[in-house]
């Protein structure tokens, strides 16, 4: 709340907008790669082949959306005109370090020349200060990031050219003007703006600003990640994103040679690293838990939103020495990182804001606490169940933002509990929905050793705990307080499922068993597989009447 206020009162007081005065673009005479490039690593010919392809199929440079490009963007309305997350995205210029990847690859092919257009008309269209790209210090900071990236590819990280300390140096400008805000939100936006700042202070040579920035961004990560992994936004997607980039960072404090940030910064890195780890499958998917808005910065291996194996295998070389079983990584062998001896997975563990089982193949992952943070969605005690690489029960994901108004209902189904896999009191929402990202009436959650307990606002109880024997899992919920009535829901991977007899049947056998009568049923429901989309899904919904303490659900795995 502090920053908060400090925040405001720079607002009130006009401060950023004295910081952020428009400016004219910038010039970028000579371009920003050095006249050579290093050769190419040795990589995997599907690789090179995917890298080809994405070369082909650039976003567009100038993409605004429905904002206007000209208005001052410290007073843009970032809702009223549509969904700004898109438009962020594809401004992000994650084309910069894919375009020198192909330089080095195919030099001659006119990858540098596409790469100079490009950053020339996105300068000219996005006008320093002016528009939706330039009104939030995080997106200033990715792109620094991605910038970041981009030279140390080039090999032109100790000494970056005019056009690019110019484009770096108004990135910079903008994240100071909002440093206040970015640490008021406790979530990922306090790790990636002064991470941002730091990348500028070290490539502009500025000393001071790098000092600062080290230590906001190693004071930030020992706020918002746990020293057992957990960060502060319980979130796949944004866990990733943290990842992500400290890689960014840490990459570039080594081949610029510049000593390490200061405690907790590795350790707490490290652990994170570990988190991500134990929940990639084979093929990159990551479970839905939390919000998720198809960030992957820095995707160097070209995994895109829905592979995270090379995010998780860069992340655990640089921090902690291993590897997640990714060998292969071409994100890696980009940036030189040589292989490591595979981390083992725990069969349990337990992190701040999560834990998680694995055994025969499967494993699991339940949302508990303590709720040191905001949630961003009314999921908690939810669970979901993977065999290998299917989800046997998932998260039903996002939505979006601000979607269009035919999908608004999105806003109040997606981060519901009803969207999770838990139980309901009454058919009431455990937590009244205040503002967009903000919901009231926190429950009280207390850890269990095998799971975790919770008591909502109403003085209903939910204590869940799980145990799994080879391939089958058994789920117990025991409830108490003032409910009349509770609904049970395990929202149901794909697969073709049946109802048979009190549970379902399919990909996996799922029975269901408690101490009072239930009612058991297959509910048509939605899920979001990416952002800003939705699709029908299959939900098991169990109900039943007080008096009722315990309900067992019993999966078997084929």
């Amino acid at each position: 709340m502090t920053f908060y206020a400090l925040h405001k009162l720079g607002q009130a007081a006009g401060l950023p907008q004295r910081r952020l005065r428009p400016d004219a673009p910038p010039r970028l005479e000579g371009g920003v790669l050095p006249p050579r490039l290093p050769p190419p690593p040795e990589l995997p010919p599907a690789h090179r082949a995917r890298l080809r392809a994405a070369a082909a199929a650039l976003p567009p440079a100038v993409h605004h959306g429905p904002f206007d490009p000209a208005g001052g963007a410290l007073g843009l309305d970032l809702f009223r005109a549509g969904d700004v997350r898109p438009v962020w995205e594809v401004n992000r210029l994650a084309w910069l370090p894919l375009l020198v990847q192909a330089e080095r690859l195919w030099p001659g092919e006119g990858y540098r020349a596409l790469l100079s257009e490009r950053l020339q008309a996105w300068c000219h269209a996005n006008p320093p200060f002016r528009g939706p790209n330039w009104a939030c210090g995080q997106e200033a900071a990715l792109r620094a990031l991605n910038l970041a990236l981009a030279l140390l590819l080039a090999g032109a990280a100790e000494a970056p050219s005019a056009a690019a300390r110019e484009v770096l140096r108004l990135h910079a400008r903008r994240i100071a003007a909002t440093r206040a805000y970015a640490r008021a939100q406790d979530n990922n936006h306090g790790i990636s703006e002064p991470a941002g700042l730091l990348v500028c202070g070290w490539l502009l040579g500025e000393a001071g600003t790098a000092r600062r920035a080290a230590r906001a961004l190693s004071a930030a990560v020992a706020r918002l990640v746990a020293p057992d992994g957990g960060f502060a936004q319980v979130s796949t997607g944004y866990h990733r994103l943290l990842l992500d980039t400290l890689a960014v960072v840490e990459a570039l404090r080594r081949a610029l040679r510049r000593p390490p940030l200061p405690a907790p910064f590795a350790a707490r890195a490290a652990a994170a690293a570990h988190w991500l780890a134990r929940l990639v499958a084979d093929d990159g998917a990551l479970p839905r838990l939390g919000h998720q808005d198809g960030s992957a910065l820095a995707d160097l291996s070209l995994g895109g939103p829905e592979d995270a194996r090379g995010s998780a295998e860069r992340a655990l070389r640089l921090f902690a020495g291993g590897s997640a079983g990714f060998q292969e990584d071409a994100g890696c062998r980009w940036l030189g990182l040589e292989e490591a001896v595979a981390v083992p997975r725990p069969a349990a563990w337990r992190a701040s804001g999560s834990m998680g089982w694995e055994a025969g193949g499967a494993r699991a992952l339940l949302r508990t606490g303590p709720l040191r943070f905001r949630p961003g969605q009314a999921d908690l005690l939810h669970l979901e169940l993977w065999d290998g690489t299917r989800p046997v029960f998932a998260d039903a994901g996002t939505g979006a933002y601000n979607p269009p108004e035919a999908q608004q209902w999105w806003l109040d189904y997606f981060p519901s509990a009803a969207a999770h896999n838990t139980i309901t009191f009454d058919g009431r929402e455990p937590m009244p929905r205040l503002s967009r990202f903000l919901l009231a009436r926190w429950p009280r959650l207390r850890p269990l050793p095998d799971g975790a307990a919770l008591r909502d606002a109403r003085n209903n109880s939910h204590r869940r705990t799980v145990r799994a024997e080879g391939r089958h899992w058994l789920i117990e919920d025991r409830v108490a307080g003032p409910f009349r009535a509770l609904e049970l829901r395990w929202r149901l991977g794909p697969g073709e499922w049946r109802l048979d007899g009190q549970g379902a049947c399919g990909p996996a056998l799922l029975r269901i068993e408690a101490d009072a009568p239930l009612v058991v049923a297959l509910e048509p429901g939605w899920e979001s597989p990416a952002y800003g989309e939705a699709r029908p899904c299959t939900v098991l919904v169990a109900r039943a009447a007080a008096p009722v303490r315990c309900l067992l659900s019993r999966v078997a795995l084929p």
